[in-house]
């Protein structure tokens, strides 16, 4: 009898940069792979990472994630890896170059977004983003509450209307 193979579809996600998201201006988002070691895999398979102080940078042309926290395998042995050492990043050779102009201008920078597993294998989403000043994080706020406001004081209208229409 032949093996069923069970494969894994879809997407996982695993850790997320929120406070990217807070503090720069995505411009362009790139998905990329990583090469990892069998025990950061199974590290990430458990779910557990951080992106809160990772970055990207290119060099030598090739593209790499620093400081992104995969915390020890716990049943790893003598081959585990360090938790916060930097790894290379999979791209096409004109995506590395189109980063790598766009992120020398000034204030550019490339941050991870996201960590995730897409069809079984490791992914992560990067982005090139250009960082926010203080006033646009408190206008940004701001707008969130705004819509936020106003989705509550619709809903509320609507829910009125319907009780009056269920009275009468």
């Amino acid at each position: 009898m032949a093996k069923t193979e069970k494969k894994e579809t879809g997407r996982k996600l695993v850790a997320q940069n929120k406070k990217a998201r807070h503090d720069y201006h995505i411009l362009t988002t790139y998905e990329c792979g990583m090469v990892l070691t069998g025990t950061e895999v199974k590290s990430l398979r458990q779910g557990r990472s951080s992106l809160v102080d990772g970055f990207v940078q290119i060099d030598g042309g090739e593209a790499w994630l620093h400081n992104a926290h995969i915390p020890e395998y716990t049943q790893g042995t003598w081959t585990n890896h360090s938790a916060r050492r930097k790894r290379k990043l999979l791209l096409h050779r004109v995506e590395i170059d189109k980063l790598d102009s766009k992120s020398q201008e000034t204030g550019h920078t490339i941050v991870p977004l996201a960590i995730y597993f897409k069809d079984g294998r490791a992914k992560v989403e990067i982005a090139l983003a250009k960082g926010k000043k203080e006033y646009d994080k408190r206008q940004t706020l701001r707008e969130k509450q705004d819509t936020r406001e106003s989705n509550r004081a619709i809903a509320a209208a609507r829910r009125r209307q319907r009780a009056t229409a269920a009275r009468g």
